[in-house]
């Protein structure tokens, strides 16, 4: 029997789940933007999984170690479990291009958004892509799925006007995920 393809929320991790401090390295200065974790359980509550999908390329500048990364990361899902809420899998791109050279998975390449749909057997055109700058919501267009921007202090003027032009622009994370779950 076949199973029927889950719908997704692809989210982007810093500047739309957690404050954004420039290469995060420390687990105690983790902080949840405010509303997250009520925002990702409005999406579990309708059966929706969250994916997020985050570029990490302190990693390859040196700046963060691969074991400070997964402090963080793990640091976020403690701080998210205290409020009830989860993140259904976890994907990460550690280069730059300056460093590392051109890779697929580094966003908006398509490389781990590919990896989630296929192991997760997730519908893209029926999710939504959800983050803080274009190259977070970008990936969208290419599935034929929703983009939606929500702004941050350090979200490019650019990239709300093409967000406006090509995606839709929401002024909470919670209202991107109401968004997003209307339109599933």
């Amino acid at each position: 029997m076949l199973r029927e393809a889950r719908r997704a929320i692809f989210i982007d991790r810093d500047g739309t789940l957690i404050r954004d401090t420039g290469y995060p390295s420390d687990p105690d200065a983790v902080e949840l933007l405010p509303g997250a974790a009520s925002a990702l359980r409005s999406a579990h509550n309708v059966q929706v999984a969250v994916v997020v999908v985050t570029n990490q390329s302190g990693i390859a500048r040196g700046l963060i170690t691969l074991e400070q990364y997964e402090s963080v990361r793990k640091r976020m899902h403690q701080l998210l479990a205290e409020f009830g809420a989860f993140v259904d899998a976890e994907y990460y791109c550690p280069h730059h291009p300056d460093f590392t050279g051109p890779c697929d998975c580094r966003k908006p390449g398509l490389a781990l958004f590919d990896q989630a749909i296929a192991e997760h057997g997730i519908d893209a055109d029926a999710s939504s892509f959800i983050g803080d700058r274009w190259r977070d919501v970008a990936p969208a267009a290419h599935y034929g799925a929703r983009g939606i921007l929500v702004p941050s202090a350090a979200t490019p003027a650019e990239d709300i006007e093409r967000a406006h032009a090509e995606a839709t622009v929401a002024t909470s994370l919670q209202a991107a995920i109401d968004t997003a779950i209307a339109n599933l």
